[in-house]
């Protein structure tokens, strides 16, 4: 059956597009783009009125955590899939800290045979090392030829230098990209909270900026030795801001990501020990914020990304200090980002950049485009509806985060896949 969304504002910044257009989907593919394109005659066709609404490519998550195999209490691959497609999300990478880990090609295949039960695209990241243990490296051949996308041992942090240089350098043989996450876990350890005014007055065991900083650096260095890129996971702190720009400047092949958190919250927020605001890195401080925003604007930081990572009552009912890092954000990162477009920090071009382009340049995806013959892979967003998160309306088996009854402006109304609706908020 065919699709047409009706007066749109078609929004690709990658092809230049900023304009009202109706588009028409026919066979999975969008057909036609134009003011005066209609529905195909003879034939049955959905119309969606999207008057007041924009149409972007759809939206990619890079950094995921689906649980399965292994904790499907917390999330599955199903699940997660439905969180992403009512967060405005037709494709979400999905980190290799399962049990077991994604370490061996049969475990990305068996998560592609699940995610062939998912409504949007899932994208396999493997394990750099086997077990996430940072000492023998994977078999990276066979893991990309079983269908994972990058690299990383995120949740962990590689702590010897010689393993991460032979990692990039293996990892390079084959064209894969490696996802870092940046933790000196010498600093880190025992850590639940940033290192500042707050952690001392709450007598929470900080983790200080440096513990990231000093992995950014490193792995920065390695990547410039050895001429291969990294992607550097989760950016929090203003050093590591500097660190990512100074970099780029000097030519390194280095990309960044941040999460929503790092944008919205500080470690304020710890104040009430409530464990949704207990995620590693850690909330930092206000001047951290204003960096990570900065970072975003002139496009030091390329990609907003979740870090969804669903917890349990179990892991998250208990003492701060024993609770488990971490919260969920496929269906609240949308809002978030909107909210920096409505303050002025990113155009609505740059926010769509963040999703879309940028992510799959990143992870070398063939990613959908708002033109004809690209595949119908579509979110369509409100950019003015108002609504406020409910306990017991998201889609997520876990509930784990500080954002429950805060009021959001600007929703993904429409998830398109394959020119299949796979979420609706309009009738």
């Amino acid at each position: 059956m065919a699709l047409l969304i009706r007066t749109a504002r078609a929004l690709d910044p990658s092809e230049g597009l900023d304009e009202i257009l109706n588009i028409l989907v026919e066979g999975g593919r969008i057909t036609a783009l134009g003011r005066d394109i209609e529905a195909p005659a003879g034939g049955d066709c959905d119309v969606i009125d999207a008057a007041g609404l924009i149409a972007a490519p759809g939206l990619i998550d890079m950094h995921t955590h689906l649980r399965e195999p292994g904790q499907e209490y917390k999330e599955t691959i199903a699940s997660g899939a439905r969180a992403a497609a009512a967060g405005g999300f037709t494709a979400v990478a999905c980190m290799a800290n399962t049990y077991p880990a994604n370490d061996n090609a049969s475990t990305t295949r068996y998560i592609l045979e699940r995610a062939r039960e998912a409504c949007v695209r899932v994208l396999p990241v493997a394990a750099l090392t086997v077990g996430l243990k940072g000492t023998a490296l994977t078999e990276m051949g066979d893991l990309k030829e079983a269908g994972a996308v990058a690299l990383s041992d995120d949740g962990c942090s590689i702590a010897d230098a010689q393993v991460m240089r032979l990692a990039l350098e293996y990892a390079r043989s084959f064209e894969m990209p490696v996802l870092c996450h940046c933790e000196d876990s010498s600093l880190s350890f025992g850590g639940v909270m940033h290192e500042g005014a707050v952690s001392a007055v709450l007598g929470l065991r900080p983790i200080a900026p440096a513990a990231e900083e000093l992995i950014v650096q490193r792995d920065i260095a390695l990547a410039e030795w050895v001429g291969h890129c990294v992607h550097i996971q989760h950016v929090s702190t203003a050093g590591s801001v500097r660190i990512i720009r100074e970099a780029k400047a000097r030519g390194v092949r280095v990309t960044a990501e941040t999460a929503p958190h790092y944008f919205t919250l500080t470690d304020e927020a710890v104040r009430g020990f409530d464990t949704n605001t207990k995620m590693n890195p850690p909330l930092r401080s206000a001047s951290d914020v204003a960096a990570i925003r900065q970072g975003l604007a002139d496009g030091t930081i390329d990609v907003i990304a979740s870090d969804h990572a669903p917890h349990s009552s179990l892991e998250k009912d208990v003492e701060f200090d024993h609770a488990a890092f971490g919260i969920v954000g496929l269906e609240t990162m949308l809002p978030l980002t909107l909210a920096l477009v409505s303050e002025g920090v990113l155009t609505l071009a740059q926010a769509v950049e963040k999703f879309t382009c940028n992510p799959a340049a990143v992870l070398g995806y063939g990613r959908a485009r708002l033109k004809a013959g690209s595949v119908a892979d579509i979110t369509i967003i409100d950019p003015d509806m108002l609504w406020t998160l409910e306990r017991g309306r998201l889609y997520s088996l876990s509930c784990n985060t500080p954002f429950f009854g805060r009021t959001f402006t600007g929703r993904a109304v429409y998830t398109i896949v394959g020119g299949t609706v796979v979420h609706a908020l309009r009738a």
